[in-house]
């Protein structure tokens, strides 16, 4: 029986992590999942996670050193080939594929003989949702 209610769990997770189609915190899953009625225990979150993360289901990205991880549904996909934007101010977590920095990491590997790992390169920042809600917002 606990593995059932293990199983359903563990789906439930799953589920907000396809329907939310974005990165998301274990926080922002345990605050979700309660808002919803699941009873779900912060241990059951991680463990579930990094069951998804070890079959390939779900990605874990690393960010401010080590402090903050987030997951992202995969569907199929890898994540590994952009740079990613986060946001100082919301946390928000974006992709971001560009031409540009396509190019500077070329440029990086030609030049300087560096292969940057670009599905793990985090560019801090403040997001435009922020940003437009603070005419001086200072970044450090």
């Amino acid at each position: 029986m606990r593995g059932e209610y293990s199983t359903k769990q563990r789906e439930a997770i799953l589920d907000f992590l396809k329907e939310s189609n974005t990165h998301l915190t274990a926080s922002d899953i345990i605050s979700h999942l309660k808002e919803q009625g699941v009873k779900i225990g912060v241990a059951t979150v991680y463990r579930a996670l990094e069951r998804l993360e070890r079959d390939g289901v779900v990605k874990k990205m690393v960010v401010e050193n080590g402090a903050c991880a987030c997951y992202q549904y995969l569907d199929g996909r890898e994540c590994t080939s952009h740079f990613h934007l986060k946001c100082i101010h919301c946390g928000g977590l974006i992709h971001l594929s560009c031409e540009f920095l396509e190019g500077m990491e070329k440029h990086i590997y030609k030049e300087h003989g560096f292969k940057v790992s670009s599905g793990r390169t985090v560019i801090y920042g403040i997001c435009s949702k922020c940003a437009s809600g603070e005419e001086n917002t200072t970044i450090q």
